[in-house]
């Protein structure tokens, strides 16, 4: 049964291997969508706002320990 499937579907060379990856590659490009100016605008601002409050975050629990640190070992 498998020597019948290999001689239905012949083995591909490298080149043919390699063109049949590139169309691959370009069918899934075309499906990509891409976000308009104020998509991408908003976008940006979301990760911005969510990674200033982050840093915020990350400042205020290292401030907090170093003062604790310092009040334990003072």
């Amino acid at each position: 049964m498998a020597q019948a499937n290999k001689a239905a579907k012949p083995e591909l060379g490298l080149i043919g291997r390699l063109l049949r990856f590139i169309r691959q590659v370009v069918a899934e490009l075309k499906q990509v969508v891409r976000p308009t100016r104020e998509e991408l605008w908003t976008y940006s601002k979301v990760v911005v706002v969510f990674v200033m409050i982050v840093m915020a975050f990350i400042f205020g629990v290292d401030w907090l320990v170093g003062k604790v640190v310092m009040a334990l070992f003072a």
